[in-house]
């Protein structure tokens, strides 16, 4: 039986993410696997790569043969230097941990404080502060009206 070590493909249509597996030759590419060894995704910067060195080498050792795809990932990881007795490669590029929301949150509220920074002033208030002086604007002139009649009256 020929073995091979091959992507199995997995998720959405442009998302997608594979298992390294171990398979005959034979088998679909997504068909049943003898072993899962490891996680390829692609679509992650930098891309998510996990393999199990102890099973991946102990494969290498008994034959199973990688597909191109799987050897660079392999190339990558340094499990093929080790099988083939190469210098090691250079480390591979990490994500950064992402922060805890928590903590950002509790260093927000502290540099806020209790205090408002500015004014708080919605544009419903500047439409109310508006309608107040056209009211008074009103009052005074209606209040003017009201008064030059009785004035022409006296006189």
């Amino acid at each position: 039986m020929a073995v091979k070590i091959k992507l199995k493909r997995l998720g959405k249509i442009r998302s997608p993410h594979y298992r390294i597996i171990v398979a005959d030759s034979r088998t679909r590419r997504d068909g049943r696997a003898i072993e899962e060894i490891g996680l390829y995704h692609p679509v992650q910067n930098p891309s998510r790569i996990e393999v199990d060195s102890e099973r991946a080498q102990y494969w290498l050792g008994v034959g199973a043969q990688p597909t191109e795809p799987v050897l660079a990932i392999l190339k990558v990881t340094g499990d093929w230097q080790k099988f083939k007795g190469l210098p090691a490669p250079e480390p591979m590029k990490v994500a950064e941990p992402k922060a805890d929301k928590k903590a950002l949150f509790e260093a927000a509220a502290k540099d806020s404080g209790d205090e408002p920074k500015g004014e708080a002033i919605t544009p419903k208030a500047k439409k109310a502060e508006k309608a107040d002086k056209a009211d008074k604007a009103d009052k005074g002139a209606d209040a003017e009206a009201a008064a030059s009649p009785a004035e022409s009256t006296e006189a």
